[in-house]
Formats: structure tokens, C-alpha cells, sequence
């Protein structure tokens, strides 16, 4: 292979762009990672999911079929990126880089290889690799033991430092932005586009104007009316608002990889008598679910106690996903700290420095009085002694009947 058709290459063009975290931050991280490779006799760690990159490197890759990497050792922290990117993996990246050439399809194994030479166990995400993805790895290194890092560095992830509760609460105040925009633009007669338009918009803008350099990417709205409120991710249509259309208003910025959500129940003018018994009776399931929310508390409980106000209205039926989640570094297609869900089967006890969710949701069919979709969403951050509410965007029949 000549010289100018090279398998890897250090593309380091520019300087480390701005980070919100700081080098001490960063090295928190990842001095985490090396501490249980330590305690468990593991040599080094290849993370290959969005959310890990982006959490121990601060990079977040764009996928578009290409593999990516950061390997850790007790000395160093590489990130391996794709030759299309040039160097703005080098930029993101709180460590070394390693630019993987197109010139032949094995050359960001070759590149792990590289990196692993001394390597006799390696730790790699479980939950991310595929069965082809592991065969591939086995084949680059097959001397190589692998085990799980995928849950140990879940858990790491689920509490959240200082600098991270200061970038979530500005992705909270983001949503808010989100959300009066997408109030604004609510009429009778406008398409559901033009309304998610106007929120995401609004919310580029105020993320762009809040930080000195930013990268601006999978900021969206998800606004649903009518039968287009039964999910939680309905993509947002052409559907056009009619006045009594039962509304759904999900804001979701994205700064720094960190995902965070404003989502309302709204009503375009007006509301009928079924409609806000049951709007009222969700906030009420919100309300008390906000009061669960605290140090100590076990996800199953409070899933189990809100379940009773369901039961008691004949209303547990309509139930269609969990209560709540973990915030952090997430995407509606990456990335999930599962182990912090508010769900009957997850016994976690919340923790200082967790950030999650209440978020109830009740679906009632067509032909079903009140029929529509109703979800409210709020985001806490985790005290030593209490819960606070960062979300500031008011619920409920007294504020969100809009369009008039």
C-alpha cells in the first residue's frame, strides 16, 4: 500500500473545541472506568455506543453505517473516528484520536489492534456489540478475553455531577423556550409541522445564543393533535389542528449529547366535560408522582402507588409505558440508563445526583369518550434530602388550553 493510502492517521487539524465540562470532570470519568478495570483485573476498555463515547470523550459520532471506538487504558484514552469526519472527533475528543482510513474495510480493527497490543482482557459494551460486531472483534484479537463493561459503566453514568445537573437545568430552561414557542403558534387551522417548526426553532436559537461554541445537532419537537396523541414518539404529520383537538406538546434540546424533555397535555380552545376529568385525574397521578420522588424512594414503589390511583379510576388499563427514567447522555436513538426506570420491575433506590423523570401516560382509544393521549413530564434532580423540579413550564386545564 503506498504512503498516501495509509490504514490510520493522526488528523489532529485545530485546537480542543469548547467543552461545558471541565478537564477535571472529564478526568472523573474516566479515572471511574480505570478504577473498575483495576478492580477487576481488566487490561482496557473499548466502548463503541454513542452514549459511552460521547460520556468518557465528550465526541459524539455520526453513525451513517461507519464503526467508531474510544479505548481506554490505565494511561491513555483514544478515540477512534472515521477519515470523513477530519478532525473534529480530534477536537471533541478529551484524550488522543486515531483517524481510521476507507482504504480497505478493516482498518478500524486494525486500528484496535494497534492500540490493544498488550491486552489479554478487554472490555467492551455488551449491550451494544452484535453477534457479527463480536466475531469481528474476535477475529482482530483473538488472544483477547472480552467482558461486559456495557452495565459497570451504566451505572457510573446514573449519578450525575455538579457540571452535569448545570448543563441538564439549561436544557430544562431550553424546553421552556420550547414550549412558548410552540404554545404561540397553536391555532385552529395550522398543520402539526409548522407548529414543531416554531419550537425547534426557537430552541436552536436559544441553545446557539447560550454558549460560546456549540454543536447544534438532534434538537427536535415532537407536536401530535387528535388520534396522533395515542404515543409518546409519534412523529409529527401535516395533520391539521381542529378546535377541541386534544394536543401534545414534546420539546427535546440536545446540548453536549445530554438529552432533556418538556412534554404537555394541551386542548386547541376548548376541552369537553370526559376530556378534562380525565386530563385532571393524569395531573393528579403527575402531582403525587412529583412527591414520590425522592432520596431513598424505590422506583418499584412509587410505580406501584400510582398504579392504585389508576386502579381506583378503572384507568390502569390505559397505562402504555413506565413513569419515568434516567436523564443524561441519551437520544431518542441512543443510549439509556436502564437501571433507573420507574417501572414494577426496577428496584433501584434513588440516589443523590440522579436526575429522572414523572412522566404518566394514559391512552384512551377512538370511540372511547376522552379518547386522546395525556402526558405530562417534569425533570428532578436528586438531593441528599429532597427532590427538586428544574422543569418550570406550568400543567393542567388552568394553563394549557390554548389557540383561542
Amino acid at each position: 500500500m503506498s504512503d498516501d493510502m495509509m490504514r490510520t492517521i493522526k488528523w489532529h487539524n485545530g485546537e480542543k473545541s469548547f467543552s461545558p465540562f471541565s478537564d477535571a470532570e472529564m478526568k472523573r470519568r474516566q479515572k471511574d472506568v480505570r478504577n473498575w478495570m483495576a478492580q477487576n483485573n481488566v487490561d482496557a476498555s473499548l466502548f463503541t455506543s454513542y452514549h459511552s463515547i460521547n460520556y468518557y470523550s465528550g465526541f459524539l459520532y455520526c453513525y451513517f453505517g461507519r464503526k467508531y471506538g474510544f479505548f481506554i487504558n490505565q494511561k491513555e484514552a483514544t478515540s477512534i473516528s472515521a477519515g470523513i469526519d477530519g478532525g473534529q472527533p480530534w477536537r471533541r475528543t478529551f484524550g488522543d484520536n486515531i483517524t481510521y482510513t476507507d482504504w480497505r474495510k478493516d482498518n478500524f480493527f486494525y486500528a484496535i489492534q494497534n492500540l490493544a497490543k498488550n491486552v489479554k482482557t478487554l472490555g467492551i459494551e455488551f449491550d451494544h456489540v452484535s453477534l457479527e460486531y463480536r466475531r469481528q472483534l474476535e477475529e482482530a484479537l483473538p488472544l483477547v478475553k472480552f467482558v461486559d463493561v456495557g452495565q459497570p459503566s451504566m451505572w457510573m453514568r446514573t449519578i450525575k455531577s455538579a457540571e452535569e445537573h448545570k448543563v441538564i437545568r439549561e436544557g430544562a430552561r431550553v424546553c421552556d423556550v420550547g414550549g412558548a414557542a410552540c404554545i404561540e403558534a397553536i391555532k385552529a387551522g395550522i398543520p402539526e409541522h409548522e407548529v414543531a417548526l416554531a419550537s425547534t426553532n426557537a430552541m436552536v436559537r436559544e441553545i446557539a445564543r447560550s454558549f460560546p461554541f456549540v454543536e447544534l445537532m438532534d434538537t427536535w419537537t415532537w407536536f401530535q393533535s387528535g388520534i396522533n396523541t395515542d404515543g409518546a414518539h409519534n412523529p409529527v404529520t401535516n395533520r391539521v389542528i381542529k378546535a377541541g383537538d386534544i394536543l401534545s406538546l414534546n420539546c427535546f434540546p440536545m446540548i453536549f449529547g445530554y438529552y432533556t424533555a418538556l412534554e404537555r397535555t394541551l386542548f386547541c380552545q376548548s376541552a369537553s366535560e370526559k376530556h378534562m376529568e380525565i386530563w385532571q385525574k393524569n395531573c393528579a397521578v403527575h402531582s403525587r408522582g412529583l412527591e414520590l420522588i425522592q432520596p431513598g424512594a424505590r422506583c418499584c414503589d412509587i410505580a406501584q402507588e400510582l398504579n392504585e390511583m389508576y386502579r381506583e379510576w378503572d384507568l390502569l388499563k390505559y397505562r402504555s409505558f413506565g413513569y419515568g427514567h434516567s436523564f443524561g447522555v441519551l437520544c431518542h436513538y441512543y443510549g439509556r440508563e436502564a437501571g433507573v426506570e420507574l417501572r414494577e420491575d426496577i428496584e433501584t433506590v434513588l440516589q443523590p445526583g440522579m436526575v429522572v423523570s414523572m412522566e404518566p401516560m394514559v391512552m384512551l382509544p377512538e370511540k372511547v369518550e376522552g379518547a386522546g393521549g395525556y402526558r405530562e413530564h417534569d425533570i428532578l434532580i436528586i438531593g441528599e434530602k429532597a427532590a427538586e423540579n428544574i422543569t418550570k413550564f406550568p400543567f393542567g386545564p388552568e394553563h394549557n388550553i390554548v389557540g383561542g
